[in-house]
């Protein structure tokens, strides 16, 4: 699995890969540094060993940073998908001021776990 985290999700992208190994899931973390200019080649290098990607970008779901890079892999690289790119974003909603409620909308290693396992297929159990 790929997964290409923007930014601060790199972190939470790393550790959920950590947590992935432990389940007998391989992932690759890509980060990109910078948008522009963009490291298409690594990307799509790592799509087609991997045939999946995950985005993680905490900007919104519409018209991000994901969206752009998941249209490059669509386009550049749908033959070796072996399922559909999954993008983990903060939803289109009005950020919350609270620190409880800010962690329900920004991606963190459980959204992304999560997403990692419907791709391949598993149901992942959430920890308390």
């Amino acid at each position: 699995m790929t997964v290409l985290a923007i930014g601060r999700m790199v972190k939470p992208a790393l550790a959920a890969a950590d947590a992935l190994a432990d389940q007998g899931v391989g992932v690759e973390v890509i980060d990109p540094r910078t948008l522009v200019p963009f490291d298409e080649a690594s990307l799509l290098a790592s799509v087609e060993k991997t045939g999946h990607l995950v985005v993680v970008d905490e900007a919104r779901e519409c018209c991000g940073a994901a969206s752009q890079i998941a249209a490059i892999v669509a386009e550049k690289a749908f033959h070796a998908l072996e399922g559909p790119i999954r993008r983990i974003t903060t939803p289109n909603v009005a950020m919350p001021y609270a620190p409880n409620a800010e962690r329900h909308v920004i991606p963190g290693e459980e959204r992304i776990v999560a997403a990692v396992l419907s791709l391949v297929g598993r149901t992942h159990k959430a920890t308390a």
